[in-house]
């Protein structure tokens, strides 16, 4: 029997359960694999474990085959898009829905209070870089000043 194939042309991937325990089995296999090879044969115990290393990283993005987008798609839950299900219970209902307005306005106060707080920030950091560029500034015009400035040396000979 063919598998189905996915819109990328790849063969499709078991549900998201079977592929959870699938790793779960995977890692305790390696593990004890590996600490037994270590055990009995040393560095080739130790070359069996980097190899299930390898492959562990091999298996989370299951070598690049599913975009990233797709695989946090099938990851997280499914919700219904709409508007928030009533619960029936009128009074429950309405203190939800002004909780939720209450929580969306300090969301928007604290990304205000974020923005503030690093343009304060930035602002500083640009004080503090423009305050020493005019210290090297004057630094550097005060000894331009003391090499043309002609030094009196003891007393002027007479005529």
């Amino acid at each position: 029997m063919p598998s189905k194939v996915d819109k990328h042309g790849y063969a499709s991937r078991p549900p998201l359960p079977v592929q959870i325990l699938t790793i779960i089995f995977y890692a305790g296999f390696a593990i004890s694999v590996s600490i037994v090879a270590m055990a009995l044969f040393g560095i080739i115990g130790i070359a069996l474990a980097a190899f299930f290393a390898w492959q562990w990283g091999q298996i989370p993005n299951l070598g690049g085959r599913i975009p990233v987008k797709e695989a946090v798609e099938q990851v997280r839950p499914v919700v219904d898009g709409g508007a928030l299900k009533e619960s029936g219970n009128k009074s429950f209902d309405a203190y939800k829905q002004t909780l939720l307005d209450r929580l969306e306005k300090e969301q928007v106060n604290f990304d205000q209070f974020l923005d503030r707080l690093r343009t304060s920030k930035d602002r500083a950091e640009f004080d503090q870089f423009m305050d020493q560029r005019a210290d090297k500034a004057r630094e550097i015009t005060d000894q331009r000043e003391k090499k043309e400035s002609p030094k009196a040396v003891g007393t002027p000979l007479p005529a």
